[in-house]
């Protein structure tokens, strides 16, 4: 399965919305994303996982090169995630209490 990127501005951060499977073929397209919005000055980041199907140890290490880039800037890179195995991810590896995970996109632009 391939990786879909749509990104939109909204309420002075970034969205990247992310579809299908994150994984060690996929993940330089997500990282490759970051870094771009990053170079443009984007430092205010919301990832919204809820289409991603799968994740991989590849695609934690993007999201976390990501996080330590938009940190460089103080900036923040914020994640939506609602699915009970990514969820679970986040947990075991201890990066649940790294990242802010939101519920919906509406609740990361609100700081819900």
């Amino acid at each position: 399965m391939d990786l879909t990127l749509a990104t939109r501005d909204a309420d002075g951060k970034t969205i990247v919305a992310v579809g299908g499977e994150i994984d060690v073929y996929t993940a330089p397209k997500l990282r490759d994303k970051i870094t771009e919005l990053v170079a443009a000055g984007v430092y205010d980041i919301v990832v919204d996982m809820e289409a991603v199907e799968f994740l991989d140890s590849t695609g934690l290490g993007v999201l976390v090169g990501g996080l330590k880039k938009v940190r460089a800037h103080d900036g923040s890179l914020e994640l939506v995630c609602t699915q009970d195995r990514l969820l679970k991810i986040f947990r075991i590896t201890g990066l649940a209490k790294v990242f802010v995970i939101h519920e919906s996109a509406d609740a990361a632009l609100t700081g819900g």
